[in-house]
């Protein structure tokens, strides 16, 4: 995630570690607002989940721009 916040600060405006922040919050959405409602408790955060909910925010710039 520091990476992909990296990589967009460098294409974008550079906003620093607010962008990891935004990154992070971007991440755990589903998981904050469908927590008490999941059968499983436990949720693995992986490098394949983190490409499934930024994976074309972080290829298109405008949308990188817009939303991250």
């Amino acid at each position: 995630m520091a990476q992909i916040a990296y990589d967009v600060n460098r294409r974008t405006q550079n906003i620093g570690a607010r962008r990891l922040y935004t990154i992070l919050e971007k991440v755990f959405e589903s998981i904050s607002f469908d927590a008490p409602d999941l059968q499983q408790k436990r949720v693995t955060v992986d490098a394949d989940y983190v490409r499934e909910r930024l994976g074309e925010v972080v290829k298109d710039e405008d949308l990188s721009r817009f939303i991250l």
